[in-house]
């Protein structure tokens, strides 16, 4: 403990002797001899009273007389309240001798309660205004809390005061401290400090060592104007003295020392805060961009779906393809950004969770309906609905595509038989048989028979055309209304020759008993004609038939059945040859009797030469259909050769893509070599599967010419253009997913200030204990794991206590498995240190001046200004019972950055 009284009790009239070695011992005789220099004294009086006055006037106070101001002690104990921050005794206010005998007494028990020996100075000195004591006193105060603390390289008090003055000075010419007082009266020594630390407010090249006031006013005014260092000598005192007071000038020195000290302080301080702040814009700002992000894309989704969904049918096949023409511009320009920002914002998010667990910040929480799994979940809805839209797209191709052929074969037949029937009505409606004779009764008769037998035949082709109409309706054809008009008018027209041909058949029969029999050769050939005629129009109808096939196989089935149909001419040709022959027989036997044939066969209007020309008509529609059906062929054909050049590229990248997945499942758990090292394997691997996309893009233009002939299944393999879209995707985000994961990893390591030994050691004691290879512990392997690097969580109730505090670290939502990414946070959190909500609210107070607030000036003064206008933004206004104007809550603010909450 150092004795401060007897270390200058020379100056000051006391006579114990001084210790060897103290930094106080006078240095010869000569010293003391000046003890009492009048000039001596003025100068103590000044440079004392200006460094209590420096310190009153924190309690808005200050004395004007040392020697009679201290006399009640009531100063003297506001004074050491101030400088030692705690409360003394309570004062009393009477005005007797006695009051401020007690008053000083309490102060000086208060001195001497620090460690300091006060000797020969008493209350009754310094009630009675003894200066010696007085000085005495107050330079006992001085060393104790504004020197004793001043340490440089393990020296302290005077010599570490020193030792920081040489320091501070050694680089300026002139200056050589080597004293605390004749090295100070040119005034350089003074004015290099302030340079040395604040250059800014002196020009010390334009300073003359033979101008000494000069040089010590200017050092006085700017210490008192910029550092806040009250005036305590004058130029004058200390020039015009041979010596300077040695205590006078360590007191004006040691001010400097704190005003600088101090100064660096508030500036450790300001880094911590700025550090500290950083880190929290820069968190704000991924989180800014994360919630953009999302809503952008969850934006475009909601803009898509509806379109997706919209169902609206279109009249022609062309209006529909335009449709998926639409549709895979979607698929090939606007859907694949959409799925790199997805990507994106998942690594974003990781990133940013990452960095907000380094930085001891709580995890970030985006807007309602903006978390990953709420984007994936609308993602999915967006799938869901690109799939029906397309099925649905292709299931109206065919429906159109069908409706057609069926409009076209509906009128196909609709002609046919309004060609039919065209004239029938009227010959039905005839009554030639009241004047005919009884060979033309018989013959009328036979030959409304042959039209039954015609009628009933075209029965089919009615019921058909019925048919198509219905099929038509229910397929819900744009051009219905000409459709139903036009079956309509044909089964009107059918009744109304049904209900003539009964009419008519009751004539006949009524007339039938006056007819003869009429000749058994026209009615065989009536007959014969007539199915042979329906045969060549039903043969003409198939020959021009309109069909539409999807494979080889329906082709060939076309191909063969047109095959059996040309091997039954030859029969049919005999059955014409047959009926001609007929006719021939009737003309023979008729110019062999010299009969007079009176015209064409009366039961039928099938003559030979209609025979004839229709069987020529045959002949020459069934090269036409051969052609037909071998063009067809050679379409199925190419069509067949379109499914086997996508079947065989697709069963290559299907299990190309499989095998990928794998291979970065492994390399994910079966990394080597540093984290920078597994990164660069990494984006070579995923570059190589960006190198892959033009075989993903030659599939996509071979499903394109599939889609566009109208190819709508492939036996030649189970895969399909979605499965290897969504493939491809999952393989891009699984790939980046890694990486980000690796990147995340050497976030950690760098903020954490982690090895590579120890990341390695970590990777190697996970996978160790990861015998399934699947990315994540269960409990009993984590355990292990924990045991292998030295942790006690045996089973017993000390070991279970530790390893439950464990999992509820790495396992908050007690999910019973442990991930890699966990894992390193807790090792990077068991072996480093990070900045904490109370290291930034002591690192505020140093800036505050150990107040309980700050003010709008101190930020400003402290902070750079964009820092100190985002503390202003955030911080409360004080509410302390010592608040004043303008006051703000730093230590509400600190928790709030580290989402805890202010008790």
């Amino acid at each position: 403990m150092v004795d401060y009284h007897s270390a200058g009790q020379h100056l000051y009239g006391g006579n114990a002797p001084v210790p060897d070695g103290d930094y106080m011992a006078q240095e010869d005789d000569w010293d003391r001899d000046l003890l009492l220099d009048p000039a001596w004294e003025k100068q103590q009086r000044k440079t004392f009273a200006a460094w209590c006055n420096s310190h009153l006037r924190k309690a808005d106070t200050q004395i004007e007389n040392i020697d009679e101001d201290f006399r009640d002690g009531l100063k003297l104990m506001l004074l050491l309240e101030v400088i030692s921050g705690d409360r003394l005794p309570k004062p009393e206010r009477g005005k007797m001798r006695v009051h401020k005998i007690n008053n000083v007494n309490k102060a000086l028990n208060f001195i001497a309660s620090k460690g300091v020996k006060l000797v020969s100075i008493g209350a009754e000195e310094i009630v009675d205004g003894n200066t010696k004591m007085t000085l005495g006193m107050i330079w006992t105060i001085i060393l104790r809390f504004a020197i004793q603390d001043i340490s440089v390289e393990e020296t302290s008090a005077k010599e570490g005061l020193l030792l920081w003055c040489q320091r501070k000075t050694a680089p300026y010419k002139n200056v050589n401290v080597q004293n605390f007082h004749i090295s100070w009266k040119d005034g350089l020594a003074f004015n290099a400090l302030i340079h040395r630390h604040r250059p800014e407010l002196i020009e010390y090249n334009n300073l003359r060592k033979d101008d000494p006031v000069t040089n010590l006013n200017n050092a006085f005014e700017v210490a008192e104007k910029y550092l806040d260092i009250p005036k305590m000598l004058d130029a004058e005192d200390i020039v015009g003295t041979l010596r300077p007071d040695e205590k006078a000038i360590m007191t004006y020195v040691s001010c400097f020392y704190h005003a600088f000290s101090g100064a660096q302080k508030a500036k450790t301080a300001a880094n911590r805060i700025c550090k500290v702040l950083a880190i929290n814009q820069e968190n704000e700002h991924l989180m800014e961009d994360y919630e953009k992000l999302a809503s952008d894309l969850l934006e475009w989704i909601k803009r898509t779906i509806p379109w997706l969904e919209d169902r609206s049918p279109q009249k022609t096949i062309q209006e529909m393809q335009q449709k998926l023409e639409d549709f895979r511009d979607y698929r090939r320009v606007h859907k694949p950004p959409k799925v790199q920002e997805k990507c994106q914002l998942e690594i974003n998010f990781n990133t940013l969770q990452t960095k907000l667990r380094l930085s001891n910040r709580p995890a970030f929480m985006p807007s309602e309906g903006k978390m990953v799994s709420d984007i994936n979940n609308r993602w999915q809805h967006l799938e869901q609905a690109e799939k029906g839209y397309e099925e649905w797209l292709l299931n109206e191709i065919r429906r159109l595509e069908r409706l057609d052929h069926l409009a076209e074969k509906f009128r196909q037949k609709a002609s046919i038989h309004e060609a039919w029937t065209e004239g029938k009505e009227t010959m039905l409606k005839q009554k030639d048989y009241e004047t005919a004779t009884l060979s033309d009764i018989k013959a009328l008769i036979r030959k409304h028979e042959a039209f039954e037998s015609d009628l009933a035949a075209h029965q089919d082709r009615v019921e058909q055309i019925a048919a198509i109409a219905q099929e038509l309706n229910e397929l819900d054809y744009y051009d219905l209304p000409s459709v139903n008009a036009w079956c309509q008018k044909i089964c009107d027209q059918w009744d109304v020759l049904d209900s003539l041909t009964h009419s008519r058949r009751k004539a006949l029969e009524k007339t039938e008993k006056q007819l003869e029999t009429i000749d058994k050769l026209h009615l065989e050939y009536a007959k014969r004609a007539a199915s042979f005629n329906n045969w060549m129009e039903s043969a003409m109808e198939d020959l021009q038939d309109m069909f539409i096939v999807h494979t080889i196989e329906e082709i060939e089935g076309l191909i063969t059945a047109h095959d059996q149909f040309k091997s039954t001419l030859p029969d049919a040709d005999k059955e014409r040859e047959a009926i001609l022959g007929i006719q021939q027989e009737v003309q023979r036997i008729a110019d062999f009797n010299c009969i007079k044939l009176s015209g064409n066969n009366p039961y039928t209007s099938i003559t030979p030469q209609i025979i004839n020309s229709k069987w020529e008509q045959v002949q020459q529609l069934i090269p036409k259909r051969d052609h037909a059906l071998l063009d067809e062929q050679s379409k199925q054909q190419s069509n067949e050769h379109l499914r086997w050049q996508f079947a065989s590229q697709a069963n290559f990248m299907g299990p190309w893509i499989q095998t990928k997945m794998e291979e970065i499942g492994r390399i994910s758990i079966e990394m080597h070599g540093t984290l920078e090292d597994q990164l660069n394997q990494l984006k070579q691997y995923e570059q190589s599967i960006v190198d892959y996309k033009p075989n993903l893009d030659l599939l996509e233009q071979q499903h394109q010419l599939i889609q566009e002939a109208l190819i709508f299944d492939n036996k030649h393999t189970n895969y399909t253009m979605e499965h290897i879209r969504v493939g491809w995707e999952q393989l891009l985000t699984t790939i980046a997913r890694t990486i980000n994961e690796v990147e995340n990893q050497i976030l950690t390591r760098d903020a954490k200030g982690i090895s590579q030994e120890q990341m390695q050691e970590f990777r190697a004691s996970f996978n160790h204990f990861d015998k399934d290879h699947g990315g994540a512990l269960g409990l009993e392997e984590f355990k292990a794991c924990l045991i292998s690097l030295g942790y006690d969580v045996e089973n017993d109730q000390q070991g279970d206590a530790e390893f439950n505090r464990i999992m509820s670290v790495v396992d908050p939502n007690s999910s019973g498995i442990v991930t890699f990414q966990a894992f390193i946070d807790f090792m990077s959190h068991e072996t480093t240190d990070t900045d904490t909500a109370d290291q930034v609210i002591a690192s505020f107070k140093v800036l505050a001046g150990d107040k309980n607030y700050i003010t709008a000036e101190e930020l400003r003064r402290e902070l750079p200004p964009d820092q100190a206008e985002y503390c202003l933004a955030r911080m409360a206004p004080y509410q302390g019972p010592d608040a004043v104007p303008g006051a703000l809550d730093y230590k509400s603010f600190s928790t709030a950055l580290y989402g805890e909450s202010d008790v």
